[in-house]
């Protein structure tokens, strides 16, 4: 007996979803449909061969995944943002680049966007981001008598650049899913990274020069405070950190797992000077054990559900639906952005990769794939800030709660909007001029 492709399809996409939005674990739900759905493939009405077979090349598909040395590079940059995190030197770089900005209009939240950047380049997440400096830039933006929305709206957005800033979690597992090259998917989101690092950094310095109430100068409400030496070797420590990962990776030195292993190790070793001891260590490597094996679980379930996919062929199924209605690239990429937005108010970042990039990538083949991963993952991480629901938003709400700071959730939305649409515009760019994400990817 053989089963309806059309009808696979509404059991694979609907029931997915429906499963997931009913409260259903993504992983699970990606495993369960990657089983069924296997099964009604090799469907001939014998129970025991047929899912035997099923069994045999989802398992196998989970078991190719998993062999992969590249799923150690997950683990190992989330173990150096975490030692780079809990020693404070993430703190440490904040002030050096504080005290350096000294003078310049809304320096706070120039060096909270010009800090989130250079802290995305040692941990690759965006939450982490976000709470990092939910704790480390509002106090003092606090104390200086900023305008609340403007300043964790510059905190809310710039915590964005963690996923677009190499070594990002999401490129990684851009990569992993897609089988295109890490170390180019890195080098590939530098440009767009630095890019809207310096749209985020002018919104903040013309924004306090047109309006200087919004952003006091710290100096006037008489902060004296100095850089010890250990603030200042701690700070530029990361900076060089930074230059090895990503230099060993654009000079073709490491691959990006070996540059992952060298950064683990480089940051161990400036926890160690910062006077983390034997407790801290453990933790770090617990934390970034139960921040890893979440993500790896639903890795393993995604390389089901691609195996699925491809044995079931609906990617052709999509491809001749969107051709019979006559859809052009323009409007398969924006119906993928108003999915992504959508998404992005509901699930987290992996979990939408994860269940639209196996689809999506098979609908533009003519788009350079390095470029359209940084215009996919700008349009993810734009979700992340859209009300009601944007993720970063509810986690920079959720450590000023832990802190007793009252702040209304409308209020950090508020002065997060500006942050997403220059994100849009960036994404915007990269459709325009694709070469800003995919030239550096030639020289590695």
């Amino acid at each position: 007996m053989e089963i309806d492709l059309d009808l696979l399809m509404m059991i694979t996409l609907f029931g997915m979803l429906l499963a997931i939005f009913a409260g259903i674990h993504i992983a699970l739900a990606l495993g369960a449909t990657a089983m069924i759905g296997t099964y009604f493939v090799f469907y001939t009405g014998e129970f025991y061969e047929d899912a035997y077979m099923a069994a045999s090349q989802v398992g196998g598909a989970a078991y190719e995944l998993i062999r992969d040395h590249v799923f150690m590079t997950i683990p190992l940059f989330v173990l150096m943002g975490d030692f780079l995190s809990r020693s404070g030197a993430a703190a440490d770089l904040y002030n050096l680049i504080n005290k350096g900005l000294k003078g310049v209009p809304g320096r706070l939240g120039v060096a909270t966007v010009t800090g989130n950047a250079a802290f995305a380049a040692v941990t690759g997440t965006s939450i982490a981001s976000a709470a990092a400096f939910t704790r480390i830039a509002w106090p003092e933006m606090k104390k200086a008598g900023y305008n609340h929305s403007f300043a964790l709206g510059s905190i809310s957005g710039s915590a964005c650049l963690g996923m677009l800033i190499p070594p990002s979690v999401l490129l990684i597992v851009w990569g992993i899913i897609t089988e295109d090259s890490i170390g180019k998917l890195f080098v590939a989101g530098v440009i767009p990274g630095i890019l809207l690092a310096l749209l985020y950094a002018t919104y903040n310095l013309v924004r306090a020069i047109m309006n200087p109430e919004l952003a006091p100068e710290p100096d006037k409400i008489g902060d004296t405070s100095r850089l010890t030496k250990t603030e200042i070797y701690s700070g530029f420590s990361i900076i060089a950190l930074i230059f090895l990962v990503l230099g060993g990776i654009w000079g073709g030195i490491f691959t990006a797992t070996e540059a992952a292993g060298m950064g683990a190790i480089a940051s161990f070793i400036i926890a160690l000077f910062k006077g983390m001891r034997y407790k801290g260590v453990v933790e770090s490597v617990i934390d970034a054990g139960k921040t890893s094996a979440p993500i790896m679980i639903l890795l393993i379930t995604a390389g089901m559900y691609s195996r699925f996919l491809s044995l079931s062929d609906i990617n052709t199924i999509i491809i001749d639906a969107i051709s019979s209605v006559g859809m052009n690239e323009f409007s398969v990429l924006l119906m993928m952005v108003l999915i992504w937005l959508v998404l992005g108010m509901l699930l987290d970042s992996i979990s939408i990769i994860l269940l639209t990039v196996p689809l999506f990538i098979h609908l533009v083949p003519d788009i350079n794939p390095y470029a359209f991963a940084i215009f996919g993952i700008l349009a993810i991480e734009a979700g992340l800030l859209t009300p009601p629901f944007g993720l970063i938003v509810y986690t920079v709400k959720g450590v000023l709660t832990g802190s007793n700071d009252n702040v209304p959730l409308s209020t950090i939305f508020m002065g997060s909007i500006p942050y997403w649409i220059m994100m849009l515009f960036v994404m915007a760019l990269i459709y325009i001029f694709p070469e800003l994400a995919s030239w550096p990817t030639k020289f590695v």
